[in-house]
């Protein structure tokens, strides 16, 4: 029997081995090469001071795409889909090396898990030989992993809009975040969305910082009548929804130098925000293009972790109008939280003043 075909990568001290390297993960197309698995990982090596500011020691989820990108495939996104293309791979993979570590980390259920935690780039290059594309690392570290040290505000277009909108909504934000003394830094999602995240101080829960995201995006809705936090899309128009449920437990955000399942191989890639306001195809930031920016330009989040801010200011907009919203779908229903059941289809007769539903 002919012995599989294996290269090896590079990455930090260490000799990554990657199997069947030649696989094509993502096909040509008008503008960009075809790329092979072993291209993933050569990437993913290539932009280690980007991508380990991004992970290093926090506890991460991997998008597996094992066949690859190709039109019509799909992600697993529950149980119900077990013939899906990809997954969620939230527990540490079978053989693994001795060197990946890891972290515990509890779900909404209570349920707990060793999910991977980077500390070396060998890694996410390790994980790339699993099929890994995008990273999805949780805003916390491994040393406290209930106390975020991020706040994540997802621009998220919605029908109708464009990444033009998301640019101009994330001036917006840009405006609003100097506002209240905090620095942001932004990227594009890979796709048509703009993420910006503000380093915070690890001092409260999960709860604390989406109620602080809440209240960021009804401040945004005051100054920009193009943005909506309604969690309900048929409540939501042609707007830019601020996806305030990203910073719920167990949520995550595809990582900045992450490669995204979209044709060309884009990249979420950090922006400075000068290079935002003039931006109009994020496309352009692809993983033939990335390494040499971030080698000839230096990674623009470079400055992220200088420092960490008080979510006290947004907390004060929150305690002003504390009025609950809804929590995905897939987490325990919470206090105060309105029904779970689309506006349209609500019958007020049917549900408490406290959002549950009332027995026939």
């Amino acid at each position: 029997m002919a012995k599989a075909s294996e290269a090896y990568v590079r990455a930090g001290e260490r000799e990554v081995r990657i199997s069947s390297p030649e696989r094509v993960i993502y096909e040509a197309t008008d503008t960009t090469a075809e790329v092979t698995k072993l291209m993933v990982a050569e990437y993913f090596a290539s932009v280690e001071d980007g991508l380990m500011r991004a992970l290093r020691d926090r506890p991460t989820a991997l998008e597996r795409w094992t066949a690859g990108v190709r039109p019509g495939m799909r992600l697993a996104t529950g149980p119900q889909d077990r013939n899906a293309d990809a997954f969620y791979q939230k527990r540490v993979p079978k053989g693994a090396p001795d060197y990946l570590e890891t972290a515990t980390i509890t779900f909404p259920s209570g349920r707990t898990a060793d999910e991977i935690c980077p500390t070396e780039i060998a890694v996410p290059v390790w994980c790339a030989h699993m099929g890994t594309l995008t990273f999805h690392p949780w805003p916390v570290r491994r040393t406290d992993v209930d106390h975020p040290d991020e706040l994540r505000i997802d621009l998220d277009p919605q029908p109708g809009t464009t990444f033009a909108d998301a640019v101009r909504v994330a001036g917006v934000a840009h405006g609003l975040l100097g506002d209240l003394g905090m620095t942001g830094f932004a990227k594009t999602s890979g796709n048509r969305g703009v993420h910006i995240y503000v380093r915070i101080e690890p001092s409260w829960d999960f709860a604390a910082v989406r109620h602080a995201a809440i209240a960021f995006g009804r401040e945004l809705e005051k100054r920009d009548d193009g943005v909506t936090t309604a969690w309900w899309k048929e409540e939501r128009g042609e707007r830019i929804f601020v996806d305030f449920n990203q910073n719920t437990r167990d949520r995550t955000i595809a990582s900045a130098y992450s490669l995204r399942p979209i044709p060309g191989a884009p990249v979420s890639t950090p922006v400075t925000w000068d290079e935002l306001a003039t931006l109009t195809s994020p496309a352009d930031f692809n993983l033939f293009t990335v390494p040499e920016r971030l080698a000839s330009d230096g990674d623009p989040w470079a400055a992220i972790d200088d420092v960490h801010h008080s979510l006290q200011p947004l907390l004060d907009l929150w305690d002003e109008h504390p009025v609950e919203l809804n929590f995905p779908p897939d987490h325990p229903k919470m206090p105060g939280e309105p029904p779970r059941v689309q506006p349209s289809k609500k019958v007020e007769s049917h549900w408490d003043a406290d959002g549950n539903r009332i027995a026939d």
